[in-house]
């Protein structure tokens, strides 16, 4: 089915790359589909479409990841469905359907618009942008610890404010979006804390991840054929469990600065990252 089923150094090496890009720049602001188009531009030399095929497929891993790290609040949703869980449970289900549902509906047009149109990676002015409104999300978060304002728990969030989310998280489905980046910045500017923030982020990856992994195999089944004779199956495997296993590490990093008194720290750094990486690819003409 791969490009080839013999595993060699270059595709553990290859694998190795591709999984650590993965598994950091998915949980960043600096769009993850992004930056393994161009790592596997250059070292797999893969078309636009292509890379971008696997940008979505390679987000098994991370999704994996988010299963094993949040597997209380899964299962726990798991048991909301067949009517035995917690006033909790049943919150986290109908929070989880409203995103995704909405994140379907917005994400999988935006994918097939551009899948077979895809020329170059136009992600330098959003990612200047979404720095910006990080950079300014962490003041808001600073100001109101200043003023001891509280911030909205996760009960308190509204239906048109889930709906909200889920709408930026399709939109993230573009090439140059980060999808983590611009839902915990929506749930931040309508006045969620920081962990919960975070949290659901996270957690509303799991479906999403899934549904993006799924698309490509269902809609541009060409696309996934090309992908797949044209990486081998031991560079794809090894980016999957590397991407699993970093990702398990900065979920768990991210998560403890969230609730720390340090979480405006994190986010203007996260703002900062966005930023450079927007002025970049605009030098380097990947924007």
């Amino acid at each position: 089915m791969f490009g080839s089923t013999f595993v060699n150094l270059t595709d553990i090496i290859n694998g190795l790359a591709l999984g650590i890009v993965q598994g950091i720049s998915e949980w960043l602001p600096i769009s993850s589909k992004t930056q393994i188009m161009i790592t596997s531009i250059y070292i797999l030399h893969l078309t636009f479409n292509q890379a971008y095929a696997l940008g979505l497929f390679l987000e098994i891993g991370t999704v994996l990841a988010a299963i094993v790290y949040f597997r209380r609040e899964v299962f726990g949703i798991l048991k909301a469905l067949v009517l035995r869980g917690s006033a909790y449970d049943y919150m986290m289900l109908k929070y989880v359907v409203i995103i995704t549902v909405l994140t379907g509906l917005v994400g999988v047009p935006l994918y097939l618009t551009v899948a077979d149109s895809i020329k170059g990676i136009g992600i330098g002015l959003p990612m200047i942008v979404l720095g910006l409104i990080l950079i300014g999300d962490a003041v808001l978060i600073h100001i109101s610890r200043l003023r001891y304002a509280p911030r909205k728990k996760l009960s308190e969030l509204r239906t048109w404010e889930l709906v909200l989310i889920g709408v930026v998280q399709g939109i993230a489905a573009l090439p140059g979006i980060s999808r983590s980046g611009v839902t915990v910045s929506a749930m931040l500017l309508l006045g969620l804390n920081p962990e919960d923030s975070f949290r659901l982020s996270f957690i509303s990856l799991i479906p999403a991840a899934i549904g993006a992994s799924i698309v490509p195999v269902l809609f541009t089944k060409h696309l996934f054929h090309s992908l797949v004779t044209n990486v081998s199956a031991g560079t794809m495997f090894t980016s999957v469990v590397v991407a699993m296993l970093i990702s398990l590490v900065l979920i768990d990093v991210l998560l403890r600065f969230a609730r720390s008194k340090h979480i405006a720290l994190l986010t203007t750094t996260l703002g900062i990252l966005a930023v450079v990486s927007g002025i970049l690819s605009l030098i380097t003409g990947f924007g």
